[in-house]
């Protein structure tokens, strides 16, 4: 084994011991050292323990010529920072030399979102699917798009919901985030109902023994997967009329926008899609004042 690649082995057993990172950051977070030890093998850097700034900044500086996006060259300097601060704890590096680096500001990107009367024209369109058909996959199929939508949940999340988190007494579900953090979240009534009809009337035609607990499966019968759920949700908004491509993110982000437009506060809407930070949940008030100011130009005589 390489002396990098004892470095490397060791820092993914150390970040997979952190409960607060998900298995996605930690992948990312490990493309990442893998990204800067091929840069420091092309700088002829052999040994971590004399890895400068200037190595670092060599590194980042190719990520940006190579057209690197904002957010992903933010990510890469906390990412870095990270390992920097690791090792020097380890005591392969003298002095935590990533400490100083700068965090350049990810550019944040407003997200594509569903208008109110889309979202229940898709959720009619499936409705009436499921009374053409009859089957269990139209039933499932609905009940996907309804709790994302009315949830907001993240598809992992979606995919890892067990039949003991859904609380019928207060028609909410409990899902598992990022760093394993449990979240109850509120349904509404067209959601718990065809939650209910494919529970009811769908899943036990597909469930196998394989199926344990799993909320939603996939045709054969096993815990479904998100590549699934990312295919029904392009099939169910594929019909609508000016949409671009849209998957399970869009509801979500759909999911958000539609709660402060109606009037919910920043905290709840934090709360219901579970993000760490306020600064997170706050660019859907930039996604309301851009769909505000567009109705009003479209409607008002003055604009």
């Amino acid at each position: 084994m390489s002396h990098f690649e004892k470095i490397m082995a060791q820092y993914t057993a150390h970040l997979e011991k952190e409960r607060t990172l998900s298995v996605h950051t930690i992948r990312a977070y490990l493309g990442d050292l893998t990204s800067f030890f091929d840069s420091l093998a092309s700088q002829g850097v052999a040994d971590i323990s004399v890895v400068t700034i200037a190595n670092i900044r060599t590194w980042l500086a190719t990520q940006q010529v190579t057209g690197g996006a904002r957010t992903t060259l933010s990510r890469r300097a906390v990412s870095i920072r990270l390992f920097t601060k690791w090792a020097a704890k380890k005591g392969y590096l003298t002095k935590d030399i990533g400490a100083t680096l700068a965090t350049p500001k990810g550019h944040r990107t407003l997200p594509d979102v569903l208008t109110v009367s889309d979202a229940s024209t898709a959720m009619d369109s499936l409705a009436t699917r499921v009374a053409e058909e009859e089957s269990p996959l139209s039933k499932r199929d609905c009940a996907i798009v309804e709790v994302l939508y009315a949830s907001g949940a993240r598809v992992s999340e979606l995919c890892g919901l067990d039949l003991g988190d859904i609380d019928y007494q207060r028609n909410t579900i409990r899902v598992i985030g990022k760093g394993d953090k449990q979240r109850m979240i509120p349904l509404g009534n067209p959601a718990m109902k065809a939650l209910d009809d494919w529970l009811k009337n769908g899943r036990e035609e597909i469930a196998r023994s394989g199926s344990a607990q799993a909320v939603f499966l996939g045709a054969r019968g096993a815990r479904i997967d998100q590549r699934t759920v990312r295919t029904v949700v392009y099939e169910a908004l594929s019909a609508l009329e000016g949409v671009e491509r849209m998957g399970p993110h869009a509801l979500r982000h759909s999911a958000a926008t539609h709660l402060l437009e109606g009037g919910a506060d920043l905290r709840t809407v934090q709360e219901i899609l579970g993000h760490a930070s306020l600064a997170t949940t706050q660019i859907y008030t930039h996604v309301s004042t851009e769909r505000l100011q567009k109705a009003f130009k479209q409607a008002h005589p003055r604009a």
